[in-house]
Formats: C-alpha cells, sequence, structure tokens
C-alpha cells in the first residue's frame, strides 16, 4: 500500500505559484515576517543574493528541486524594500528591487469610485503608468478582471512568462495590481488571465494602455510621464467663451491613412501630416478637422472603426507626443480638432476586449443583447458601472490628454434599440416590454452631461439616423444631449434627387422642400460623410447625372445649397475638389486631378462658400434657429427653382437655386427691401469654370410686389447653379 502524504499550507502555496494559480503571491513571495525570511520566485535565475549594501551581498538559499529561493536573517534591518542580484542561466548578471516588497499602491476610495461608476480619470489609475514608491522609480500596472484566478504581467523584460509577476488581487473590486521596480517606458507587456471557473488562460492586451506596437503586432507599451508643454492656451480660452450655437463650423472629415502618403506609398507621421493639412485647408477656410477613429485598431480595413485601445492614439502614424504636436499644430493655426469615437461595440479579436478575464465583462453573455450581427461585433454592457466608467473615462481622457474639441459618437442608432437591425425573436424587449435600451440611453446622458460640464465649449455629435426624439436637447428636458445629430434624413433626399435626371425633377420638388418640416427640432449638421463615398456608391462627382459639364455644375449646385441650408456642415477628404473614384482607404486622394479646371472649379467654390458661411452672419448665426430662415417661393416646381432668405440677427441674404440645365431669365423674385443687390455668390461664374451666365453688378430693385413683397428683382437664374443675392 503505497501511503500519501498531504502538503503543508506553505507547500500548497509554492505548488500554486509554480503553476500560475496563486491569486495572492504577496501572501507567499517577498517578506515572510512569521519566519523572519525573504522569499523569491526566479525561474530564470542560476544564483540569486540579496544587496545588504553597495558593497556587501548575501546568497539566497535555493529550495531543494525548485526555482524559489530564500534568505533568512534580520529583515527588520533591511528597510521596506530590498534589492536582489541575480545570475541568470546564460550567465547574464541583473540587479533590481524585488516587486513583492512593495505594498498595495492603489487606494481604497479610488477602487469604490470605480466600482460605483464614478472614477472618471480611472485612466491614471488603471492601466500601466510610470511611478515612484519610496524614490524608487518602476511602472504600476493595474487591470479589471473579477473572474480571474490569476493574473500576470507579461513581456519582453519576463520572457512573456505568466509565472513571474503575478498580481495582486484587491479584494472584491476585481482590480489587480503591481509595481514592478526598474522596468521603464517602451516595454511591450500584456496581462496573462487565468480564469477561475473554467481554467482557461488568456493573453490580453491592456484596455487602459497609452500606446501599442504597430499592427500586426498587438502588445501594449509602457509610457513615460506626460511632459509635453502645450502652446494652445488661447484656443482652449476661446473655445471655452465660445457661443457654438450661433458659431459657423465647417468640417474637413479625414482618414489620416489615405489622405496623402509619402513617395514610397506608405503612411506619413502626425507631425507631417499636421504641417500639408494646415498648408492645405487654411486658404480652404474650413474650421474643424474631424478625423475617422485614431483609437488604436488591428485591422486597416476597419477604417478604425473597430478599436481595440481606447486611450491609444493609433502608432501608424507615430507616438503620442506626435499625436499631440497635430492637434496642438491645428489649434494653433486656428482648426478645432474633433475625433470619431466608438461606444457602440468593439470587435472580438482574442487579444481584446472580447471575454476579457473568460467572461462576459465589457459585453453581455446573451448574443441576443450583446452581438451586432450585421458587423460581428459585441455590444457594451451599458448597465455595468466598471463599463461606464470605462467609456466615460475614455472620452474624457481625449478631451482632457490630447486637448481634442469634441467627439463624433458613431452608430447612436445602433446603442439606442435593442431590436437594432434584428428580427423578431432576435431581441429581448426592456422591462417595460419596450424596444429601447434603458441602459444606453441613461450612459449617454451621463456622457453628455460629463463632457459639456468637464469641457465646456467641446461638442459632442450624435451620428443617429432614426426619427428618436430630442436628440440634441438637454436631458432635463428628456433629451439624449447631444450638441449636434448629423441630418441623414437631408442628406439622403438631396443625393437621391441629385441623382434624378434633370427632365424628372419637377415630380420630386418635395425632397428639396421636406427637410424644413423638421430642419429646427434638432441642432442639426449636414454630411456628406465618407460613407456616402465608399462601398460602391461612387464619389460626389459619380452620383451627378449629365455629362461632364452637367455633373461639375451639379456638384457645384449641390454644394451651394448645402452651405446656404440651416445647419453645421461636413464635407469628406477629396469632395472638396470633386475626386472622380469613390474613396479607397488604401491609396491617397487623387492629387492629380487638382490639374484639371474642373476639379480647381469645386475647390475653389468650396473656397468661396466656406468664407461666406463664416464671414456673412445670415450663412451661420440661426443654424438651429427657424428666424434664420424663410421660404420666399418653394412652389415652382414646373422649373424645379428654389428660392429662400437666410437671416442673421442685422442682415440677411437671397439664395436662388436653379435645378435644370435651362437658364431661366427675367425670372422675378420677391426681395425684403428696395434698393441695389448684388450677387456674392454664382456657382455658374467662369471663376469655378462654369458657363459665366449671371447679372450684372448691381442688380436694381422695383416697386414691383411679388413673392408677398413690396419689392422684386428681376434676375437670370444660371443653368444647374444658385446664387447668393445681398443687399448692397
Amino acid at each position: 500500500m503505497i501511503k500519501k502524504y498531504k502538503k503543508s499550507p506553505l507547500q500548497e502555496d509554492l505548488s500554486r505559484i509554480v503553476q500560475a494559480r496563486h491569486h495572492d503571491p504577496f501572501s507567499v513571495l517577498g517578506f515572510d515576517r512569521d519566519h523572519q525570511l525573504i522569499r523569491v520566485y526566479m525561474p530564470y535565475a542560476e544564483q540569486v543574493s540579496l544587496l545588504l549594501n553597495e558593497h556587501s551581498k548575501a546568497p539566497l538559499k535555493r529550495l531543494p528541486e525548485s526555482d524559489f529561493f530564500e534568505w533568512q536573517g534580520d529583515i527588520n534591518s533591511l528597510g521596506n524594500h530590498y534589492q536582489l542580484n541575480w545570475i541568470d542561466k546564460s550567465g547574464y548578471q541583473h540587479s533590481a528591487y524585488d516587486p513583492y516588497c512593495f505594498g498595495p499602491q492603489i487606494s481604497e476610495f479610488d477602487m469604490h469610485l470605480f466600482s460605483e461608476g464614478k472614477l472618471l480619470q480611472c485612466y491614471n489609475i488603471l492601466g500601466s503608468h510610470e511611478k515612484e514608491v519610496d524614490g524608487i522609480k518602476g511602472i504600476r500596472f493595474a487591470t479589471w478582471a473579477p473572474n480571474a484566478e490569476r493574473v500576470s504581467v507579461i513581456g519582453d523584460f519576463n520572457q512573456w512568462d505568466g509565472r513571474t509577476h503575478p498580481m495582486r488581487v484587491r479584494g472584491g473590486s476585481g482590480i489587480w495590481e503591481l509595481f514592478i521596480p526598474g522596468l521603464e517606458a517602451g516595454s511591450l507587456y500584456k496581462y496573462e488571465i487565468l480564469n477561475r471557473h473554467t481554467g482557461e488562460l488568456l493573453e490580453k492586451i491592456d484596455p487602459y494602455a497609452r500606446q501599442f506596437e504597430q499592427r500586426p503586432a498587438t502588445a501594449s507599451m509602457t509610457t513615460a510621464r506626460d511632459t509635453w508643454q502645450w502652446l494652445d492656451n488661447d484656443w482652449i480660452k476661446c473655445r471655452q467663451e465660445d457661443r457654438w450655437l450661433h458659431s459657423p463650423m465647417s468640417i474637413y472629415e479625414m482618414h489620416l491613412g489615405s489622405w496623402q502618403r509619402n513617395e514610397q506609398g506608405k503612411f506619413l507621421n502626425y507631425r507631417k501630416i499636421a504641417h500639408r493639412l494646415v498648408d492645405y485647408l487654411k486658404p480652404l477656410g474650413f474650421t474643424h478637422i474631424e478625423l475617422l477613429p485614431v483609437t488604436e485598431h488591428p485591422l486597416d480595413d476597419s477604417w478604425g472603426y473597430q478599436a481595440t485601445g481606447y486611450f491609444a492614439p493609433t502608432s501608424r502614424f507615430g507616438n503620442i507626443d506626435d499625436f499631440k504636436y497635430f492637434v496642438d499644430y491645428c489649434h494653433q493655426h486656428g482648426f478645432g480638432i474633433l475625433v470619431d469615437w466608438v461606444p457602440a461595440h468593439f470587435p472580438k479579436d482574442a487579444h481584446g476586449l472580447a471575454r476579457y478575464d473568460g467572461s462576459a465583462l465589457y459585453e453581455h453573455e446573451d448574443p441576443r443583447l450583446g452581438e451586432h450581427q450585421d458587423w460581428g461585433t459585441l455590444i457594451y454592457n451599458y448597465g455595468r458601472n466598471e463599463v461606464k466608467n470605462f467609456l466615460f473615462a475614455s472620452a474624457l481622457f481625449w478631451m482632457d490628454e490630447f486637448h481634442i474639441d469634441g467627439l463624433r459618437v458613431d452608430a447612436v442608432a445602433s446603442m439606442l434599440y435593442l431590436d437594432y437591425s434584428r428580427e423578431d425573436g432576435q431581441w429581448l424587449p426592456n422591462k417595460y416590454g419596450g424596444n429601447e435600451n434603458l441602459e444606453a440611453i441613461d450612459f449617454i446622458k451621463e456622457l453628455n452631461h460629463l463632457t459639456h460640464v468637464e469641457y465646456p465649449g467641446t461638442v459632442v455629435i450624435a451620428e443617429e439616423s432614426t426619427s428618436w426624439p430630442q436628440v440634441t436637447r438637454p436631458g432635463w428636458l428628456g433629451g439624449l444631449g447631444f450638441t449636434m445629430k448629423w441630418n441623414m434624413g437631408w442628406m439622403h433626399d438631396i443625393l437621391n434627387y441629385m441623382q434624378k435626371d434633370p427632365v424628372y425633377r419637377h415630380y420630386h420638388h418635395d425632397q428639396l422642400t421636406f427637410g424644413l418640416l423638421y430642419s429646427f427640432t434638432e441642432n442639426f449638421l449636414l454630411p456628406f460623410s465618407h460613407d456616402e463615398v465608399v462601398h460602391g456608391k461612387g464619389s460626389m462627382l459619380e452620383k451627378m447625372v449629365g455629362d461632364d459639364w452637367q455633373k461639375f455644375a451639379n456638384l457645384r449646385l449641390l454644394y451651394t445649397f448645402m452651405f446656404t441650408y440651416p445647419g453645421k456642415k461636413l464635407l469628406f477628404m477629396g469632395c472638396e475638389f470633386g475626386q472622380r473614384s469613390e474613396w479607397n482607404f488604401n491609396n491617397q486622394l487623387s492629387w492629380n486631378e487638382l490639374e484639371s479646371p474642373y476639379h480647381n472649379g469645386i475647390k475653389d467654390l468650396v473656397t468661396q462658400l466656406n468664407k461666406l458661411y463664416t464671414d456673412v452672419p445670415a450663412l451661420h448665426y440661426y443654424d438651429f434657429d427657424a428666424r434664420g430662415f424663410d421660404w420666399v417661393d418653394c412652389h415652382d416646381s414646373a422649373q424645379s427653382v428654389l428660392i429662400y432668405q437666410r437671416n442673421g440677427p442685422e442682415d440677411s441674404v437671397i439664395i436662388a437655386l436653379n435645378f435644370t440645365p435651362v437658364a431661366r431669365e427675367k425670372y422675378r423674385i420677391g426681395v425684403p427691401f428696395g434698393g441695389h443687390y448684388e450677387e456674392l455668390l454664382n456657382s455658374d461664374s467662369s471663376y469655378y469654370n462654369g458657363s459665366n451666365t449671371g447679372n450684372e453688378d448691381p442688380i436694381i430693385s422695383e416697386p414691383v410686389p411679388w413673392m408677398g413683397k413690396d419689392h422684386s428683382i428681376s434676375i437670370t437664374l444660371p443653368p444647374l447653379a444658385g446664387l447668393i443675392i445681398k443687399l448692397k
């Protein structure tokens, strides 16, 4: 009969350390004050010594048939921390402080706030950070993994071995932390997580990491303390005082990887892009630049919309300071910076957030709540405080650390509706039986409240395509609290209209006018975005009908309509010069097309429209207010002509649009005052490579009542063109 010997508690603990299964390595390693000894576990060491002072050291004794080493003596004489010296199996000698002689570094109060979803700057607590503890420098790591039995820091500094740096768990908070002395910025790392229920072993990135190595590699990277000296104080002060409701906003939306590239077809650095972009955009008159997501993402094809690093600018274009330079430089030259931000979903990549600790941690367990079928991605669990805290912190982080002026929140509709893109039986109703995602709604309201309170003057813009009410009204009025909302209805209507042959347009005149029925129910932004020039939809130019002359004339007309219609403006890169091909994220824009007078004409028109939009208060002051718009004539469907008036606090302009290729001579328009009028803009001008049909200056009014006005003017409406007319 073979007698089985029961292991002692210490033997059991040592065994669990070796097996990388111990949830509390600090109870075994470091100081053992009960037995007056120091114990370390070093799988790759041949010899280990304790550094007593500069000139002497004491050897640690290896426990038989193990990689544990012990030193017994007067541990009180060592102080709070001690250094080890060891020789590895290749004969190299190393010295460092033992991580297991350091106490907890995260306060109980911070952990409490995190569990309540109120630790708004948790990015300064979780993640990896350069720290100095009792004068000893190193990196503190922390992550949230409540269903883990063991979490280790693995990296290029420990041969990616989960046995060497197991972390301490902080009670029921689910937070694991470890301070590794001597470690510096630039180290690659991940977390090795052992699920306590299934024994599944996972290698995960740090959700709070501020930098990652370049794809296809996926490791997180430790970073240095922030020493950036911002030079945009004047910009930030003006932003805080800005009355954005009444200010012009003309946004240039762009994808950093395909705007311009270097001679070898490779990505440019953030700094290089900043200089080229400012030089290019400054003459064009845009006020803001919106970046497709720059949060770290593994796949170029996702354009950044499937993010893995919510606190890290992508390493494709440089490091953290490079991105700060980009923002700083743009601010100094008068451009606001907006970034696309994606709290609606995240990818299933094995190294990312999906089943982070072996459980549905950031997502829902039930796929009817937790999975987007269209995109093959996962949906955040907005009802979980720690998940909400993660997302709140990410939004605030970009405004805090990078001085971002606003967020464009992607796919808001998919957050609001539980049955978004789902058939019956594929979704779960809320507690009242409805299809509204109540947790997501509460999250959105709090997000918008926090950003506006913490960073006055910043904006949060919703990409929301449904009829959900009060998207841009304050939460205390029952709204969602967004600053603005994309006017998807107007965009679809007008593009559908412009793709029709002019001979049939009079049958669809309502598509030009319908938007004014709801135009002031929200704070609308008019978008011609990346989504409209990709995936076989064709470019803005190729959506237009007719021969080349008509295509360019139609596009000039469309842009004139857009820039004079109520709402802020957004154009995707390449649209400003009428790029002929649709957007391809793998190549830079077709800059050679600017050699053509037609394309240059589009660019010159956009420049002049931006100038008028920003310089003439009537074109922007009441963008969100019915006082800023009056119909002059919306009934001339037979000739496909539209006339309206934009009003400012002290001025007004008249816009006349002719959507047919037939010039309309002696077309009478009612005007608010008698006097001399002038064309501020004629989209058919030869300056924009049009046919140069128009009116001589001045246009003299007559006391002929027309269209409900006491005075009127008789003008020529150019073919497929728009006029902006103002009293001299």
